[in-house]
């Protein structure tokens, strides 16, 4: 079959919508997992931990696994141990199992992620590669945005006296009511379950990956991490991701524990808002950074987050409901920034250090299950605080950051013999000292 196809391209954007929908939840679900298995901060952000962390473990591993098995078993087994872990979970809603799952089904979602990307460039084109990409980009921040106003309508519909009918009355009889959020669970595992099912019956293009997306050898991953520059950029990447989570996670218990907002209405509108500004905040970037240098933009958009961030921890309940999602729309450029000021600095091996930068997303383990730590020792208002530590480690990539070649901005001239795609005239060590 050939390569091209609209149809593969709208699954690996249904792919996407999923990833997002189970990811982005957790931030809605802390204030629920502290009140019903009666937990402290830090066991609260082990659940986010056991997710995230997954990403950690298994983003290299599964680049390899993509290029020996291909991509439609990986997908099917991905989809596979998702739908399992949150069966799991749904069946037996108790802490360990909890987190069991979560990891599980981290792991999928990471493998998912390294396989779905290249099909996305096979499927739709390489020359349609970054329309589609930014688009897929838009349809995961919807998914964020939506998730949570479904898990509002569950536990606020499954908590009323009363029949029920349709999905609703199913979920209700499969689900004990004092654990109205654990039908989330349900509605993953469903989710999971008919997407591998899907993928059974599809057919897949050959992918013949750039050297680019390759995995790459051990040899290469071992050049790669005796580079200081590496190592600064994944503690960025690292960085950004425990911003992101990090907020997001603590949003909805912040409003509620200071300020007394319902985490199933209020709080889970702000955690949605902060994904859908995010989203917003992408389309405001791209045009920044057609204007300016990415690390200008960079800067500003991390003082800006710094500001809300002030604002939302310090200010009345009015200021914190709009601050603390506004967060979310100063986040936005951050990753795309990161990452390609961070492949820029380096002149070959780029496909294993993606990876590397990937292994990265364990940030968002890392980072809320720190402010949890601090949150049971000095308050979750002091815990939070631990994001100015995040977000100042990103601004400060912005000023020390070289890469080889900056991004192209609108009236700008290049000379004729440099290459755009590395930045550099002809072939370059990794840098002086690498």
């Amino acid at each position: 079959m050939t390569g091209r196809s609209r149809f593969l391209v709208a699954l690996v954007l249904t792919i996407f919508f999923v990833i997002s929908f189970l990811t982005n939840i957790l931030g809605a679900l802390v204030p629920d997992i502290i009140t019903s298995f009666k937990v402290s901060y830090a066991m609260a952000a082990f659940m986010p931990f056991s997710f995230f962390i997954a990403y950690g473990v298994m983003s290299i591993p599964a680049g390899f696994w993509v290029e020996r098995w291909g991509e439609k078993p990986l997908m099917i087994a991905a989809f596979l141990f998702a739908a399992g872990g949150a069966l799991a979970f749904a069946l037996q809603p108790i802490f360990p199992v909890a987190a069991a799952s979560l990891f599980i089904m981290g792991g999928g979602m990471a493998a998912l992620q390294v396989a779905i990307n290249p099909l996305l460039r096979t499927a739709g084109g390489e020359e349609h590669f970054a329309f589609n990409s930014a688009f897929a980009q838009l349809v995961f921040g919807l998914a964020s945005f939506v998730s949570p106003f479904v898990y509002s309508y569950l536990v606020t519909h499954l908590a009323l006296a009363g029949p029920k009918e349709g999905l609703l009355g199913i979920l209700a009889w499969i689900t004990p009511r004092e654990l109205a959020w654990v039908s989330m669970y349900w509605l993953f595992a469903l989710a999971t379950a008919t997407m591998a099912l899907l993928m059974v019956f599809m057919r897949m293009p050959k992918v013949v990956r750039s050297a680019g997306e390759s995995s790459g050898s051990a040899a290469m991953y071992a050049t790669l991490l005796r580079s200081p520059t590496v190592w600064a950029y994944f503690v960025a990447v690292l960085a950004y991701v425990g911003c992101e989570q990090g907020t997001a996670d603590w949003i909805s218990e912040f409003l509620s524990r200071y300020h007394g907002l319902d985490p199933h209405t209020t709080g889970a509108t702000a955690v949605a808002w902060f994904w859908g500004l995010m989203t917003a905040g992408c389309f405001i970037g791209m045009l920044l950074l057609k204007l300016f240098d990415s690390r200008a933009v960079l800067v500003g958009f991390s003082v800006g987050a710094l500001i809300l961030l002030t604002l939302g921890l310090f200010g009345p309940t009015r200021v914190a409901e709009v601050a603390l999602p506004g967060v979310g729309f100063f986040a936005s450029i951050m990753w795309p920034t990161i990452v390609s000021l961070g492949l820029n600095s380096v002149t070959r091996h780029h496909g294993p250090f993606a990876g590397i930068l990937c292994t990265g997303i364990m940030g968002g383990a890392l980072v809320p299950l720190l402010i949890g730590q601090v949150a049971d020792t000095v308050g979750l208002r002091n815990g939070m605080g631990v994001l100015y530590l995040t977000f100042g480690y990103v601004l400060s990539v912005g000023l020390w950051s070289r890469p080889l070649i900056s991004n192209a901005r609108r009236g700008e001239t290049r000379s004729p013999g440099e290459d755009a795609t590395i930045g550099v005239s002809k072939p370059a060590p990794l840098r002086s000292g690498e």
